[in-house]
């Protein structure tokens, strides 16, 4: 008897823990939102220069049929993430110039952290 309510608490906290390590998350399923973990970004009065320094680059534009957003997902292949220079901030962020506008990303999960316009 005693080894049955081990086993069958063993089995309640192995099914009740990934709810609990989902609920322990920042990202919201289905319609609502995302919640993306803001780090360091490129500060407001350093935005002009780091624009300038995209262009000044020549980085090729990468179009996506979507209007580009904060938490959207962009593609797995075809874009190309470059380092932003230390001079504009520690950022763990990487970027790229999607339809037109630069765009911070979250290079493990390639989510857009960042629209620049």
């Amino acid at each position: 008897m005693r080894n049955r309510i081990l086993a069958l608490a063993a089995l309640g906290a192995a099914l009740g823990s990934p709810i609990a390590a989902s609920a322990q998350s920042g990202l919201t399923v289905g319609r609502a939102p995302v919640v993306v973990d803001s780090g360091p970004t490129i500060a407001v009065e350093e935005r002009p220069a780091f624009r300038e320094y995209v262009v000044e680059q020549r980085v090729p534009a990468f179009r996506v049929p979507d209007r580009v957003v904060v938490g959207a997902t962009l593609p797995e292949s075809g874009v190309t993430y470059y380092d932003v220079p230390q001079r504009f901030g520690a950022t763990t962020y990487r970027y790229t110039v999607v339809n037109g506008a630069t765009v911070l990303v979250e290079p493990r999960s390639r989510r857009v952290v960042e629209v620049m316009d």
